[in-house]
């Protein structure tokens, strides 16, 4: 939706210098997809300028109260940072990454999206095919050399009829993140192998930022798309 759409649609709700129920509530579905694409001070701006343009008399306090009620509405709509987690920060070898992994996955209930560059430890595997076997929603993006290793599992997901593609490239599918039930991001260097868990320096972090979780399951579905 564009800014110019965006200040068409406040002035329709306007025109009588209320803002009723129903109104609320459209205006309400058209803020909360916005918060990824426009900041709050944005749309704030843009109501300003509807109220300013419809304000001819300085004493016109329906202009005013109609501007109050979208700014409260903005507020309500606006995702709150509180809700957050600090972002949870795993290093490997020291700690014990893959519990952490083993145990997001035994957590995911209705969605998991998984993309990383290569999958060689059963007890993540394990996690993902059992996921799966309960019913979660599981899909793979991985890269199509790793997947030929020795020790990789990627056979054993097509034979478990897990949904898996490859980027078929000379070039490397190197991301390392994955998104489980559409709440929690986990993104770092680590690679979901063994040597990861007991040799290598590496990180991740966990967080339930929406903003950056909408950032990633959007990079994840062009991906799958274009691989498919």
């Amino acid at each position: 939706m564009t800014k110019d759409q965006i200040k068409s649609t406040l002035t329709l709700t306007l025109e009588d210098h209320q803002l009723s129920r129903t109104e609320r509530e459209a205006l309400r579905q058209v803020f909360e997809p916005l918060h990824d694409t426009i900041s709050p001070q944005e749309l704030r701006r843009l109501a300003f300028e509807v109220a300013r343009g419809a304000l001819r008399d300085p004493g016109d306090g329906g202009v005013l109260e109609w501007l109050d009620a979208v700014l409260k509405l903005l507020d309500r709509s606006e995702p709150k940072a509180s809700n957050a987690l600090a972002a949870e920060a795993y290093f490997s070898p020291q700690d014990e990454c893959w519990r952490r992994i083993v145990h997001l996955l035994d957590g995911a209930r209705q969605r998991l999206d998984i993309c990383v560059f290569t999958i060689t430890d059963d007890r993540l595997s394990d996690a993902i095919v059992e996921a799966h076997r309960r019913g979660v929603a599981v899909r793979i993006l991985t890269d199509d050399e790793k997947a030929g290793d020795e020790g990789s599992d990627i056979e054993r997901f097509h034979q478990a009829g897990i949904p898996l593609r490859t980027d078929r490239t000379v070039h490397h599918m190197h991301h390392k993140f994955a998104i489980f039930d559409d709440g929690l991001l986990l993104n770092g260097s680590y690679n979901w192998t063994r040597g990861a868990a007991l040799y290598n320096d590496e990180n991740f972090l966990v967080t339930d930022e929406h903003r950056l979780i909408s950032a990633y399951s959007k990079a994840f579905e062009r991906l799958w798309n274009r691989l498919g």
